[in-house]
């Protein structure tokens, strides 16, 4: 693999660099930024945006509705995005159901979704995780009942991201309880307007509502909204895994923190001196960097070299995650004593939580505390660890 640019790529680059320069709105990059809570109107206005230059789904292939980018040209988007303080796009309709429907799913389900998420017109959420059934996927309970033309779904789904602006859920429900548990799950699409359907906030560490409990009491889904086979849904979960993992790399945000990282420790001073010059935290600040850049070449490798991610992905999932956190943490240890406390009021309003802090400190701490689920979700690392094994090394 040729790990420079081309002249076109390059080219690419610029366009997409004048483009986001010219219509990111202000107010939402300082947001990004800033590190402050974006709002569904954050994201909408947006992909908006994306959606009237035709690049919300640039990625996707042309029969789909896309401009067929290839893995190096999405790369460079994700990246000049990031880097200018562009909110990541919401993945779950672009990125992870799509792929599904697209592959495994029926005409009408591809003309009718594949046209309203490229549109920007319906927000998705992902349905996998249930209480007590996390790491161990396929012992989910939420069941579907098939009475005619339609499904009657009944159980929870925790840990929903975003599920409060949601309008579709992608689920993995059980439609037979007679065979093996991987064998009687089925992937159905939700409408969460539907009667009987229940959002309950999940407050974290760091104050914010990003995830929530979901109910489904008595919901009727279409059969139509059954995508593929019934029974068929964990090969369906596992293939999506795969772009949700790699997903989850997020080298152009790291690049942005990674600066940032240096700014602070320049302006950060021990025993007189800027941390900066510190030769302990340079060569963690070193360390960080060397894993960004690996971590960059390996997910250009490795999108190069297949078209659709395999289990490879978990490695990436695994060094993207580290990278993320040790980001963070290397922040924290920069701030000293002004990471400490964090206040949402202060985030919000742009002001310091403490005094004796500065106004960037706040939003950076509850960063620190909001990252450490990143190694979770999308499957842990520790599982992540064991496919490697078993899937990349053969053992």
């Amino acid at each position: 693999m040729d790990l420079t640019y081309t002249p076109e790529e390059q080219a690419f680059r610029e366009a997409v660099r004048a483009f986001v320069r010219a219509n990111l709105p202000r107010d939402i990059a300082e947001k990004v930024l800033g590190h402050r809570a974006l709002v569904k109107d954050d994201w909408v206005r947006w992909q908006d945006l994306l959606a009237r230059q035709g690049w919300l789904a640039g990625h996707w292939p042309k029969e789909h509705g896309g401009r067929g980018w290839t893995p190096v040209e999405h790369h460079l988007f994700d990246e000049e995005c990031a880097a200018a303080g562009a909110p990541r796009l919401i993945p779950f309709g672009l990125n992870m159901v799509a792929p599904v429907i697209m592959q495994f799913g029926s005409p009408w389900q591809q003309e009718h979704y594949l046209s309203r998420i490229r549109e920007n017109k319906d927000w998705w959420c992902q349905g996998y995780s249930e209480p007590g059934s996390g790491s161990d996927l396929a012992s989910l309970k939420t069941r579907a009942e098939r009475r005619g033309d339609r499904y009657v779904v009944n159980g929870q789904k925790t840990w929903t991201t975003l599920a409060q602006y949601a309008d579709m859920i992608f689920c993995l429900v059980r439609t037979d309880a007679t065979v093996k548990k991987q064998e009687g799950i089925s992937f159905l699409l939700i409408d969460m307007h539907s009667p009987g359907v229940t959002v309950r906030p999940l407050i974290l560490y760091d104050e914010e509502h990003e995830v929530n409990e979901v109910f489904f009491d008595d919901v009727e889904v279409p059969a139509e909204n059954l995508v593929g086979e019934a029974g068929r849904g964990w090969t369906y979960a596992k293939f999506l895994l795969g772009y949700e993992r790699t997903g989850i790399t997020g080298v152009g945000a790291s690049k942005r923190e990674l600066q940032l990282l240096k700014e602070i420790a320049s302006l950060q001073t021990k025993s007189g001196r800027p941390l900066a010059e510190d030769p302990v935290f340079r060569a963690l600040l070193a360390q960080v960097e060397i894993d960004l850049i690996a971590l960059e070449t390996t997910l250009l490798r490795v999108l190069s070299a297949r078209d659709k991610p395999g289990p490879e992905a978990s490695i990436l999932k695994i060094a993207g995650t580290e990278v993320q956190q040790a980001l963070t943490e290397l922040m924290m240890e920069a701030l000293g004593p002004a990471a400490a406390p964090f206040s949402r009021r202060a985030i919000e309003e742009g002001g310091p939580a403490a005094p004796f802090a500065p106004a960037y400190a706040a939003p950076l701490a509850a960063r620190y505390f909001g990252w450490r689920k990143v190694s979770i979700y999308g499957g842990s690392n520790e599982i992540q660890r064991n496919i490697i094994a078993q899937h990349v090394l053969g053992l």
